[in-house]
């Protein structure tokens, strides 16, 4: 079993969810008392945001470079990020590192492609929903057109994430806008939506709209676990 670098703490609550869902399908596919063999680096979250809000990128990607330099040393095969925003760094910082950085763009592509649609909505923070280093990495990659929430429907996700999410505040109301946001993107044409903030999934469930959801959590754990095992199944 390789081990698995994890930069976690943006937040550390979809952290948390990502290392026992990493621990259960490990165990699920090597059965006894197997579990992931892994390393995880937490940053502290408040000067992230800061430097994030400064539009500082270049600190922020030394930032996660030295994250994954650690994780590295303490013996990560590779690497996974628990955040799509802070992917931004990737491209700057990847050949900076040792190992391979398991990217969650791609990582959810494929299962889109893999779904055989097209186009799909974007849910996330407004970094993500309004830069280009993650639609254009869809669009240029993989043929998958991008749709985002209009521009209020922006900032109320952005302000859930942060100011709710990023707080275990986990309300009705905001669940619920968010499926409506969904719900709005699905009527102009997205074939399924991706939670592109990985604290999303702790407040929306596939089972509240009809519309498909790619839930990047999830996705980024099984991928860690299939590169983990080598394909095992």
């Amino acid at each position: 079993m390789k081990t698995i670098g994890i930069i976690g703490g943006l937040a550390w609550q979809s952290s948390a969810e990502l290392y026992r869902m990493i621990n259960e399908l490990v165990n699920k596919k090597l059965g006894g008392q197997h579990s992931c063999k892994c390393v995880m680096y937490s940053v502290d979250l408040d000067p992230i945001l800061i430097l994030r809000d400064e539009e500082n990128w270049d600190e922020l990607a030394n930032i996660i470079e030295d994250a994954i330099r650690r994780v590295e040393a303490a013996g990560a095969d590779f690497t996974i990020i628990v955040s799509n925003t802070m992917h931004k760094t990737v491209e700057v910082i990847k050949d900076r590192v040792s190992k391979p950085i398991l990217h969650i763009a791609d990582v959810t592509a494929q299962a889109i492609l893999d779904r055989g649609f097209k186009t799909v909505g974007l849910m996330g923070t407004k970094f993500t929903l309004t830069q280009d280093f993650y639609k254009a990495k869809m669009e240029r990659d993989y043929g998958i057109k991008i749709l985002i929430p209009d521009e209020d429907d922006i900032e109320f996700i952005h302000h859930v994430i942060y100011e709710e999410l990023d707080f275990s505040i986990f309300s009705p109301e905001s669940s619920k806008r968010f499926v409506e946001i969904i719900e709005k993107m699905g009527s102009r044409g997205a074939e399924g939506v991706i939670l592109g903030c990985t604290e999303i999934p702790l407040l929306v469930k596939q089972e509240q709209t009809t519309i498909p959801l790619f839930d990047t959590t999830t996705l980024l754990a099984e991928a860690a676990v299939r590169e983990a095992l080598n394909g095992k199944s």
